[in-house]
């Protein structure tokens, strides 16, 4: 099996959300979830534990594709500088701006 991507996970604690919203008994969720994404029971179990805590849905995440940017090295030092003190990631600052 392999590892769910962001976008999937999110997808798949969604659904077990809306199954616990709508009354779903656990045994029968975890079955249900298990089935539609093709998860052990005991991860189906995890995600509706994991769905049982949220107060709304997950925002599914848009797709990313990788880039290779040349930037002045003062650019790039200034850049690293802010990812680190700002605690994110180097493409999360490109993407917010």
């Amino acid at each position: 099996m392999s590892r769910s991507t962001k976008a999937e996970k999110a997808r798949q604690i969604n659904t077990a959300r809306g199954l616990l919203q709508r009354g779903v008994e656990l045994p029968e969720a975890v079955r249900r979830l298990s089935r539609e994404f093709d998860l052990s029971e005991r991860q189906a179990y995890r995600y509706l534990e994991e769905a049982s805590q949220l107060d709304r849905a997950i925002e599914i995440p848009e797709a990313t594709v990788s880039v290779t940017l040349k930037l002045p090295p003062r650019t790039v030092e200034l850049l690293r500088k802010y990812a680190k003190s700002s605690g994110l990631t180097i493409g999360a600052i490109v993407a917010r701006h």
